[in-house]
């Protein structure tokens, strides 16, 4: 038997990938982290199916329950926010199952900043504006960040900034950043995106912070940074320009 790390998205359950949603037709068991997930995500559960909320779960209970449930001859679906690759603690989940023996497959979801840049109805790589987006977080009560990963090593770049778990620390992280895009730098913050309670503020890096606060934005938080927020003017794309000789272009790139 199989577990499955399915990518559940930023939180509206259609926002759920179709592979994501047969698997959690068919699994035994699922596994679901209960503070973020929304409990329409869990109808598409089978009526039978084990579900175990692990929002109190140690990673050691955790991955004891999916050995034992491979055991017992089920399929999991162990449901991750967002997507997998990001901010999961799937590699520790995947680093226990290959000790155990148990196979597992990643199935991507939707993440929580592409869901945030579609409500804010922005592309995040613009021509001649912005092409490179660094996804990052804020050092705080956490892991510790590697050596070299600072938002003021990335913020010399100039490329945009997705910085993840960082909105109750907005003002230290804003004043950082300001000191290198400046403060009139286009910023936004997307709370909640895709649930109920969903917030938006935008502004630039001088006054973000107060309007975060302001909102009341306390958590499932994304900062954005960047001039492609306020992109204009900006040259359109050579993929579709009618220069562009498409006669000899290879047939995939």
């Amino acid at each position: 038997m199989t577990v499955y790390f399915i990518g559940a998205g930023p939180g509206a359950a259609d926002l759920i990938t179709v592979r994501g949603r047969d698997l959690l037709e068919r699994c035994g068991v699922c596994l679901y982290p209960g503070s973020m997930t929304p409990t329409d995500l869990l109808t598409y559960c089978a009526p039978e199916a084990e579900r175990v909320d692990t929002a109190n779960l140690s990673l050691d209970e955790i991955a004891a329950k999916l050995v034992s449930a491979h055991r017992d001859g089920h399929d999991v679906a162990r449901l991750c926010s967002g997507d997998p690759s990001l901010y999961s603690a799937v590699a520790e989940q995947a680093r226990r199952l290959e000790t155990a023996g148990v196979p597992y497959e990643m199935v991507p979801g939707v993440p929580a900043f592409a869901a945030s840049a579609a409500v804010l109805g922005r592309e995040l790589t613009v021509p001649g504006i912005g092409q490179s987006l660094v996804i990052t977080r804020a050092q705080a009560r956490s892991t510790t960040m590697p050596a070299g990963e600072t938002l003021a090593n990335f913020a010399r770049s100039g490329a945009t900034l997705a910085v993840h778990l960082a909105i109750n620390h907005i003002e230290r992280v804003t004043a950082e950043l300001a000191s290198h895009y400046g403060e009139d730098c286009p910023a936004a913050v997307v709370a909640l995106a895709s649930q109920p309670g969903e917030t938006v503020v935008r502004g630039t890096l001088a006054d973000l912070a107060g309007q975060a606060r302001a909102a009341g934005m306390t958590r499932a938080a994304t900062i954005f940074v960047g001039r492609v927020l306020a992109a204009a003017g900006f040259p359109d794309s050579f993929l579709y320009s009618g220069a562009r000789d498409r006669a000899s272009q290879p047939e995939s790139l």
